[in-house]
């Protein structure tokens, strides 16, 4: 039989052909596999098992953190090129270094206007305050190293200088005289120099070659001021 030809205004008025209506013609192979089951090996089960820290209890938790901030004691106390105060930062370490150090900076005098309160917050104020400085300081210097991660650095820091309040404490109970303010500005010179040197080699690399000097010499006031809090303590 003749086909009829199909006029041009047959193929206006002809009904839309569905958008997915040649899908019904596609066939799967049946030698391609599309049955499977998606597995978590067993050794990365157990790796992130023993990394997760929800199941632990308090006390683990308590000595982990513990643990991790007696590292970075022993990084400050003993200064070297690492990436450890960087790379697992904290702020446990500095609000107890920052802690100590305003409480045996207070006076512990019985009249209430000078019962040592001014400078337990002045310690909290210079400190903080003054590690926020360096740190926006070292941000727009062009430093690439984050905020916090400056806050942990210059916070661990303190620790030589902690120890320096500490030995002028022990000091101060003999007689003071000439000798005795001879030996605590030795104690304090060696671990202001100790902070200085424990910072920058933290933080040197952080800072464009040509700014470093710029960078540092805010941490070199920074840590001379509180080194002058620590010489001119006197008890009452």
């Amino acid at each position: 039989m003749a086909e009829v030809a199909e006029s041009p205004a047959d193929r206006g008025t002809a009904s839309p052909r569905p958008l997915f209506a040649g899908l019904s013609d596609i066939s799967i192979s049946q030698d391609i596999p599309i049955e499977g089951e998606i597995t978590i090996p067993m050794r990365s089960r157990s790796r992130e098992f023993d990394s997760s820290t929800l199941n632990e209890s308090v006390q683990n938790t308590i000595m982990r953190d513990l643990k991790a901030v007696g590292k970075k004691f022993m990084h400050v106390l003993y200064p070297r090129k690492s990436n450890t105060l960087l790379r697992d930062w904290d702020l446990w370490g500095p609000l107890i270094l920052c802690v100590t150090l305003a409480l045996m900076l207070q006076r512990g005098s019985v009249d209430s206007e000078k019962d040592g309160g001014p400078q337990f917050a002045e310690v909290f104020v210079i400190v903080w305050f003054g590690a926020v400085t360096i740190t926006l300081n070292s941000k727009l210097l062009g430093g690439n190293i984050s905020f916090f991660q400056s806050l942990c650095v210059l916070g661990y820091c303190i620790l030589p200088l902690t120890v320096a309040m500490l030995i002028c404490r022990l000091v101060l109970l003999a007689e003071q005289g000439p000798i005795n303010f001879m030996v605590r500005l030795f104690v304090v010179v060696v671990m202001f120099a100790w902070s200085i040197v424990a910072s920058t080699a933290f933080l040197a690399d952080s800072q464009p070659p040509n700014r470093k000097a710029l960078a540092v010499y805010p941490v070199f006031l920074f840590y001379f001021v509180i080194s002058w809090m620590i010489l001119t303590f006197t008890p009452q």
